[in-house]
């Protein structure tokens, strides 16, 4: 069997809908193998959310936390005060994490357009971060920042996902 008559049997086979993967091999027989439920219910759903969804990483398979800390509590609050773009921390955040810095991010240039003050890069320094594992693969920080006029805690919660940190939580206090 050609690998033209080979490709044209898989996609005749996917184009159908099959529901089970068909292996052709070198002597032309066929062997199927189980694939993931197809259709639209529950179970389906299921199976390919957990498929295409973000894997969940060990803390031995990761990267040393504590750069990615420090880097994002100085972030975050350079964005809320209007000082650097949301979008260049995009990639280290959760959706919800981007949704809610968004909203904070956008009171706070409205606050500052009602009083008419510029937006001026903030002076702080930021404190050693103090950080907890409750579990593999998830680490919990917080980090004191402190300016001329106040201090502020920041409280980051970082997830193992997909071989890489990612903030699952943001809280400026």
């Amino acid at each position: 069997m050609s690998a033209v008559q080979k490709f044209a049997m898989t996609a005749t086979a996917a184009s159908a809908g099959l529901s089970a993967a068909v292996d052709i091999g070198a002597a032309g027989g066929s062997a199927a193998t189980p694939a993931a439920p197809r259709g639209r219910g529950a179970k389906a759903r299921i199976a390919h959310e957990e498929f295409f969804d973000y894997q969940p990483t060990s803390t031995a398979d990761l990267p040393d936390p504590r750069p990615l800390i420090e880097n994002l509590t100085r972030c975050v609050i350079e964005i809320l005060a209007g000082a650097r773009d949301l979008e260049q921390i995009a990639r280290w955040v959760t959706d919800d994490v981007y949704r809610t810095l968004l909203t904070r991010a956008s009171i706070s240039a409205r606050a500052r357009a009602a009083r008419g003050a510029p937006t001026v890069r903030p002076t702080f320094a930021v404190g050693e971060p103090r950080i907890t594992g409750p579990r593999d693969g998830v680490i919990e920080a917080v980090v004191v920042v402190t300016s001329r006029a106040r201090a502020r805690a920041v409280a980051i919660r970082l997830e193992g996902l997909d071989r890489r940190w990612r903030a699952s939580a943001i809280s400026v206090l």
